[in-house]
């Protein structure tokens, strides 16, 4: 995993106050935890050229990526979207639900559109758009062969979509539609959370098609 080709926010970024003391909260309880923004996840080793997908989630989950430092890992929802990346072959290796375990990215990159774990899973507006200028350089100049994103939720779909200077309302959230945006495949998904999954608001399968228009899309 490295990050160097993106713009990230520092351990103790200051720019959402509440977000700030929701971590040192956390940093006093849980010492050993990361507790800071979570990086984007990139192919190991690899150039930023390489990258032609983006996933885009919300935040990081309390337990899971704050905990573990790395997007969708130790909590429900990073299985169901590594076995997916791995079953489409955007990774490979097993994916063990910890950061040093032996999954890679391939052609890939994982962010989300606000670094830091807000309060019961919920950032504000403000701290939205905020965090978009973490977010903007992911869709625009840090991937030059970037050709599709799937944007999980509609926070996230919204926020990328405003990243790519598009309008929200000309490309809505809706869960398995395609759009394109600045010459860039645009694919809405609901998050796959253990909620979602649970309620039946979002089953495998309907995840498993949104990554399967995505490899159609990218040429197989």
């Amino acid at each position: 995993m490295t990050t160097a080709v993106l713009a990230e926010p520092g351990p103790d970024c200051p720019l959402c106050p509440r977000l700030v003391a929701f971590r040192e909260t956390w940093r006093a309880r849980e010492p050993a935890w990361h507790n800071a923004p979570v990086p984007a996840f990139l192919p190991a080793g690899a150039s930023p050229d390489s990258v032609r997908l983006l996933i885009v989630g919300l935040a990081p989950g309390l337990r899971g990526a704050n905990r573990t430092g790395r997007p969708f890992t130790g909590d429900y929802a990073g299985n169901l979207l590594y076995s997916t990346l791995i079953r489409f072959g955007f990774a490979r290796g097993i994916f063990e639900a910890r950061p040093d375990d032996s999954l890679a990215l391939i052609g890939t990159a994982i962010v989300n559109a606000v670094r830091c774990v807000p309060p019961e899973n919920k950032p504000t507006p403000a701290e939205i758009n905020t965090c978009r200028a973490f977010l903007a350089p992911a869709t625009t100049s840090s991937f030059p062969n970037l050709r599709a994103i799937v944007t999980l939720g509609a926070i996230a779909h919204q926020s990328t979509i405003k990243a790519l200077g598009g309008r929200v309302a000309a490309s809505p959230f809706k869960h398995g539609a395609q759009y394109e945006l600045d010459r860039i495949g645009i694919f809405p998904s609901y998050h796959c959370s253990r909620y979602n999954t649970n309620t039946g608001v979002l089953t495998e399968e309907m995840f498993v098609d949104v990554f399967r228009s995505v490899a159609e899309f990218l040429g197989g």
